[in-house]
């Protein structure tokens, strides 16, 4: 199996010596990745906040969790992904995904298409990028982008350019994340445009198994290089891991029960939490954590027990 590392999402702060100090804060902590949302009400916007933090560490990776698809031309982001792979030395992993949030959508007057369309506009930005970043001039001619003769600097210094995280809920995209990606980041499906008490019933371990069960049928054969990831919304490290999750378990339209064994909460002490990692480690393969900003500290002595193992 995998070894563990963990990823944290964070916001801010919004200037630059602030930034730079939490990037370092999460390298000493042990985290594995700083990542950074795509959307209109972050306080800064995922790449420079990426250059930024990589810029004031050594080792810690930096990746975006994930850039909406519908946002950029695959052109341009391919450029800009193979610069930061550059200007990081190769720490920078790219996710993306079909873009899902109406709060964004809307606002700007960009078209949200049905989810369908959304995936395959997705799937041909994956081959614009595989082909910018193999070397030299290259074409691609698709529904949605054409692509003549173009060669593109810089060369990316990881090989075949920087690793691609793609994430979603729904069975499309996992199954196109399972052929093309990388990493694949398991999340609950977001269908309804905004996260609530909607969501999280996709989140049960029934819902992951059916999940892992999809990826598995797509990869084939190249199941065992993927890695996967799952995005922990609630982590709570507590000496009273029953009473919590009866507290939480209604707001997030699950029982008890099915609040305890999800992949998408951890709760419990930190002993309960390492175990329960393992425990979901063995089930379905999943060994990179994403969690939030709120748990930078609170989560260190996980990382430090399971960070490598």
């Amino acid at each position: 199996m995998r070894p563990f590392r963990f990823g944290i999402q964070c916001k801010g702060p919004a200037d630059a010596a602030g930034w730079a100090e939490l990037a370092r804060r999460v390298e000493e902590l042990g985290w594995s990745t700083l990542t950074v949302a795509d959307h209109l009400d972050e306080p800064l916007a995922p790449m420079p906040a990426l250059t930024a933090a990589a810029h004031a560490t050594s080792t810690l990776r930096v990746g975006t969790m994930v850039l909406a698809n519908d946002y950029r031309h695959p052109v341009m982001l391919a450029k800009e992904a193979a610069s930061l792979d550059v200007l990081t030395g190769g720490r920078f992993e790219l996710g993306i995904g079909a873009g899902w949030m109406t709060a964004d959508y809307e606002p700007a007057g960009i078209s949200l298409d049905r989810p369908g369309v959304r995936i395959e506009r997705l799937a041909e930005a994956l081959a614009v990028l595989r082909g910018a970043w193999a070397g030299g001039a290259f074409s691609f001619h698709g529904d949605h982008y054409r692509v003549t003769d173009l060669e593109l600097p810089p060369t990316p210094v990881t090989p075949g350019g920087p690793p691609i995280v793609i994430g979603g809920g729904g069975e499309r995209v996992l199954r196109l994340a399972a052929r093309q990606a990388d990493v694949v980041a398991i999340n609950v499906n977001l269908k309804a445009g905004v996260i609530d008490e909607r969501a999280f019933p996709d989140g049960t371990p029934e819902s992951t198994d059916r999940k892992v069960g999809w990826i598995r049928d797509a990869a084939g054969d190249r199941f065992d290089e993927l890695e996967l990831q799952v995005r922990v919304h609630l982590a709570v490290v507590t000496d009273d891991r029953p009473g919590v999750i009866e507290q939480l378990a209604p707001a997030f339209g699950l029982t008890p029960e099915q609040a305890a064994a999800t992949p998408h909460a951890l709760i419990g002490s930190v002993e309960e939490i390492c175990d329960q990692l393992v425990e979901r480690r063995e089930r379905w393969g999943i060994s990179y954590l994403g969690l939030s900003h709120d748990q930078l500290d609170a989560f260190a002595p996980v990382i430090a027990r399971l960070a490598g193992t």
